[in-house]
């Protein structure tokens, strides 16, 4: 699908048809958009192929009459994700007079602030890209404190399901730092050719937007290197929480078996006729040293209990 739009008043406002637009907008390309891409816009099918890979590089190429650049930026988390945090690709072409832009769907595009006061075609290529930056600056936000909700759980997890969602949180964190590294390469390509031809060279309005967009890069990538290194560093101890969780569990199950093994032992004596007939007790006074027996099991159990207390205190201190 192609959606045509256009610079007026210093916004981006769609229009109906291609005639009046200095800006397209493709998604969700069928095989005639393709074509037209590729036939009246002289798209290099590599290039637009390239754009919806999410494997691809990002990287910059002069063609012969404009100017393409294959970015990253994340793809909106969907809940079925499971804790794996996605990266898409996007395209951007810029002629002297138009700007090709194909993205995946889920992208919303010249909505926000960013998007007012808008003077010319480069201004709007560089405010997209400043776009994809601030997308990653709100995922990392957004992985840091599911993060956190995660290591709530395993403060208090003896399964391997909450460690498993860290793990994916960490490595998605890896493609991130990867995927912002790279543009920042994009980035200083860009500005090693700001003075090109083809775009009639950047105004110093617009050098110091590809600056500001170096430095808030550069600042995303550093945050998303501390989230990654934090969260490695810390790997090694949430596992050990899980198995410390697990020998608490063990240890307290094995107290109480130690309680009432005694217990079972001197129940299992005979049967209950048995004590009935070792007591003497009559049919009427049955209750009497049932109750004391139970009395007499109770008391042996505390005093097992605190006998192990004392012998856990004492290998504490030890």
């Amino acid at each position: 699908m192609i959606r045509y739009f256009k610079l007026e008043q210093g916004r981006v406002l769609e229009v109906p048809d291609g005639d009046a637009a200095s800006i397209l907008l493709c998604t969700d390309l069928v095989e005639a958009d393709r074509l037209l891409l590729v036939n009246q816009y002289q798209i290099d099918e590599h290039n637009l192929n390239s754009t919806m890979d999410r494997d691809e590089l990002p990287r910059v190429e002069l063609d012969t009459n404009h100017l393409a650049v294959i970015f990253k930026h994340p793809q909106r988390y969907n809940a079925k994700d499971n804790f794996v945090f996605h990266i898409n690709s996007i395209g951007l072409f810029l002629y002297k007079e138009r700007l090709v832009v194909i993205a995946p769907g889920e992208v919303a595009m010249f909505e926000g602030r960013a998007f007012q006061k808008i003077q010319n075609l480069q201004m709007l290529f560089l405010k997209i890209l400043s776009a994809c930056v601030a997308h990653f600056y709100g995922h990392l936000q957004v992985i840091n404190d599911i993060a956190n909700e995660v290591e709530s759980k395993i403060i208090k997890s003896m399964e391997n399901r909450s460690l498993l969602q860290m793990f994916s949180i960490e490595k998605s964190l890896v493609y991130y730092v990867n995927a912002i590294s790279a543009n920042g390469r994009v980035i200083e390509r860009l500005k090693a050719n700001a003075k090109n031809a083809l775009t009639d060279g950047l105004s110093p309005e617009i050098l110091e937007i590809v600056d500001d967009l170096a430095i808030e890069n550069a600042q995303c990538l550093e945050q998303a290197q501390v989230y990654a290194n934090v969260f490695a560093g810390l790997m090694d101890a949430r596992a050990s929480i899980v198995n410390n969780n697990l020998n608490v569990l063990m240890k307290r199950l094995t107290i109480i078996n130690v309680v009432f093994m005694p217990l079972n032992v001197l129940a299992s004596v005979g049967g209950m006729s048995e004590f009935s007939m070792m007591t003497g007790s009559k049919p009427g006074n049955w209750y009497i040293p049932y109750l004391s027996f139970m009395v007499g099991l109770t008391v042996i159990g505390w005093i097992t209990h605190v006998i192990l207390q004392r012998f856990e205190q004492s290998a504490t201190r030890g």
